[in-house]
This record gives C-alpha cells, structure tokens and sequence, in this order.
C-alpha cells in the first residue's frame, strides 16, 4: 500500500507549499468561495493544506500562484487508502493525472464523491459497497456495404492443362491466361473466343502480365524462365536469367520500367526491363516465395512466402524494411487495394488486412478455411479470394463481412477433385470476375443485376466480433 501511495500520490506531495500559514483552524462544514466543503481529519485539531497546481478554474496554464489561488487539502491517509482500493491500478492513475474540465467543478482525488458513476465502487462508512456493474461494451462489427451478388455466366474452355495465371491487358479488349499445358493463350473479353496461343515454356506457366506502359507480355514459369513477349510480333524478345528454380509469380512497377519476379529459391529479383540486367536479389525468406506485388508508394515491393512471413522491401537499397510473422501457414496470395493505402494476404489459417507504410494490423477475414491461391479486390471494396478445394468467398473489405459464397461445379468430366481456383481478376471494368481454374477452364462471373437489398438483405447483426490480434 505504501508503495501504490508514493505511486499515485508522489506528484502531489511533492508540490511547492504556500508561503500563507498553513496551519489553521478548519470549523465543521466549512466552505470556501467556490462552495466545496471542508472536511477535516480529526474536528478542532490542526491540519495541513498542500498548494495542488495553479489555478482550478479554468485550468489556465501557467497562472501564478497567487493569495487568491485556492488551497487544496490534502486527502487523509485514510481517504487515500480507500481511493487506491475501489479503484484498479491504471483507473487510479488515470484519475489522479486526470486534467480539471474547464469550466466544470474541480474534485480533488481522494475527496467524497458528489455522485458516483455507474461501474464505481460506493464507500460508505469505510466499507466497500459495490454499485450495479456496467458491463464494458465489447466491440462490434459495424453494418457492412451492401453488394449484389455475382453469378456465374460463361465457361471458357480450351486449355489442356490447369489454368495456373489470368491477366487482363488495360486496354479491356482482351485477357490472357497461362496453363499448365505450357502454352499461354489470348481471348476476346466480350466474346470469351481464343485469339492466340504462345508457345515457348517448357513447364507450367505460373505468372502473366501485360505492361501498360509498352505492347509487351511477361511470362515466368516452373522451367525457371522469365519471358517478354512483343505483342506486335507475337514472339519472345528477352529473356531474364537468374533463378535458380521454378518462378512462381511476377509483377510490373506501375510508373518505372522494372519487373519483379519470384521465385522457389527463396529470392525475388528486381529486373531492368530494357537490358535484362538484374538489379537486385532481394534475399531474405527462408522458404519459396510464392507472390510479389508492386506498388508507387514506399512501400514498393511486397512478398509473401511459404516460410510463413510477408516482407516489405525498399526497392532503392533491395533490403527489407518490414518482416510480418503474424500468420501461421504459407501466404500464397497479396493483393493491394487499389484505392486504400491498405493490402490483404491469405493463408490457410486466416486472410489478413494490414496498413501501409508499417504494416500495421488492422483485422482477421476467417472462415474460408481452405489453402487460399488468390486474392482480387476492386475499387468498390469486393474482396474475393479463391481456394484449393474450389470455393470462392466474397467479403467486404472495410468490415470483413463475407456476404457471399460460391462452389462452382466442375466441368462435365472433369474429377470432383479438379475444382480449385488457382488465379482471379477483375477486368479494367470491374464488372466482370475471371477465375482460372483446376478443370482446365476459366469461368466469367458478374453482378446479379435483378438483386436488390430486398431480395438479398445482409444477414447481418451487430454482435460481439473476437478479433484475434495474430
């Protein structure tokens, strides 16, 4: 006890006397000129008054110490002692350095209360009576956006192969698409036909993306290559060696002319696209990493791994600037928000929602308990992630509600089994969904436009989330 004292009462006691006599004689019931009640220790015997702090009203600060300036008595040990037990810990202290309201009643710590809180512990003649307890109000999740529901609409068949990769070019006329068949094939957006198949892979092509800044297409795959297409002449016209083992992903700087590529050796590189030149080896990870993605702003590379961690690079250095541990299992899949300074990842134990530059936590996405492939998220706040087994969940990125789940049968022929999605987009419209997928097709979907908020109300209720923090 004595030490919680010199704890919460430590300021106060050590505070400047005042030169005025303090030793006076206090009458019972007392009052000063603010109207506040005197309440001595012992009736006709001496006690002592300590100056607390410069005027109480208005909390001005800086006001002098002045003849005027009121006189706090200091709480009886007694009064002390009470306080420090009805209050826990961290309230007591909270209270004590607790500034005075500006133009309300200043009560001294310590002195009676003039009406006591709901959740406050009462003192009455020393002994402690507890109030009714106000429960603390716990978290709720707050009412999500309504979205409509998206439907599937067209299949696209033609590959031989799983289809590993889907990327749609910025000029939404066309979207191409990578296969474990080795070829990597062009199709018309609006009409879903075959314009032209690439070959030159000599494994599974695992990544595609098209520049919007020059006609060309990049491809990587588990042959270990990183291919650039001109898309004029339909043919391969760099090639960037490096890697030593399968390339798993690859993306574009938005606004410089460099490509990132990842790989299951554990390294992603940062290539100059004109001279093929390796800038950096951004070492790190411990295990494959298996997506990369890169953004404008710091900072401008992001890379999840099976070793369970994401890493946040600067490019400049080619060092980590962030390592995040949070998850449990393998992150296969980032994706950024295109109009957030936010991103997601995904992984078997959770999807998670974090915030740039530091990679702050924000929340836990769960329930898709599945090995998560891909994640797509538009500017609308639809975040749709796409697992092994061959469901899709559709959540909304601001509360996490997931107002929607799809498990699309497999073609007719294909083996149950053959039902996983492997790569998902939105095209430059965001109307339409294109997932890539384990029986060998790429299935469109789009907007229920007959849905209302009528006919597919949130089943939402504003009940008490537990949030995991990892």
């Amino acid at each position: 006890m004595a030490i919680k004292l010199r704890n919460e009462y430590g300021p106060v006691l050590h505070m400047p006397t005042s030169k005025e006599n303090l030793k006076e004689k206090v009458p019972q019931s007392a009052s000063d000129s603010y109207g506040h009640k005197q309440y001595p220790a012992n009736q006709g015997q001496e006690v002592e008054y300590l100056v607390t702090g410069t005027h109480p009203y208005p909390p001005g600060p800086g006001v002098a110490l002045t003849a005027d300036t009121k006189i706090q008595r200091m709480p009886s040990e007694s009064a002390a002692q009470s306080l420090a037990v009805a209050l826990p810990a961290s309230q007591a202290r909270a209270d004590a350095n607790r500034p005075v309201p500006a133009g309300g009643e200043y009560r001294h710590p310590g002195a009676p209360d003039r009406a006591q809180p709901a959740g406050a512990v009462v003192m009455e003649g020393g002994n402690a009576k507890n109030s009714a307890l106000m429960a603390k109000k716990a978290p709720t999740m707050p009412k999500p956006q309504w979205h409509p529901p998206w439907k599937l609409y067209r299949v696209i068949s033609g590959h031989l192969g799983w289809v590993r990769c889907i990327a749609v070019e910025p000029g939404n006329q066309w979207f191409v698409t990578g296969s474990a068949d080795r070829t990597i094939k062009i199709w018309d957006l609006a009409s879903g036909k075959l314009k032209l198949s690439l070959t030159g892979h000599i494994s599974t092509v695992r990544g595609v993306i098209v520049s919007a800044r020059s006609p060309y297409l990049f491809s990587c795959g588990e042959d270990k290559q990183v291919k650039c297409w001109d898309l004029e002449y339909n043919k391969v016209i760099r090639h960037y060696h490096g890697h030593l083992s399968a390339v798993y992903g690859l993306d574009l700087h938005p606004t410089i002319d460099v490509l990132v590529t990842c790989s299951r050796d554990s390294t992603a590189r940062i290539w100059d696209v004109r001279t093929k030149a390796s800038v950096h080896t951004l070492s790190g990870h411990t295990n494959a990493v298996a997506t990369v993605r890169c953004q404008a702003a710091e900072p401008q590379i992001i890379t999840g791994s099976h070793d369970t961690t994401i890493r946040l690079w600067d490019l400049v250095a080619g060092k980590t600037r962030v390592t995040l541990t949070n998850h449990k299992k393998s992150v296969r899949a980032v994706v950024l928000h295109p109009r957030h300074y936010t991103f997601a990842s995904g992984s078997p134990d959770n999807i998670k929602q974090w915030k740039f530059p530091d990679g702050s936590f924000i929340q836990n996405l769960s329930g898709h308990n599945a090995i998560i492939n891909t994640l797509t998220v538009n500017s609308d706040g639809v975040l749709v992630s796409g697992a092994d087994n061959g469901t899709m969940h559709l959540w909304d990125w601001r509360t996490g509600y997931n107002f929607q789940r799809v498990h699309a049968a497999v073609q007719p022929g294909s083996l149950d089994s053959e039902s996983g999605i492997f790569a998902c987009a939105f095209d430059q419209s965001e109307s339409r969904l294109l997932t890539a997928e384990a029986d060998k097709t790429i299935k469109v979907y789009k907007e229920d436009d007959t849905a209302t908020e009528e006919t597919h109300p949130v089943s939402w209720k504003p009940e008490i989330i537990k949030r995991k923090r990892f």
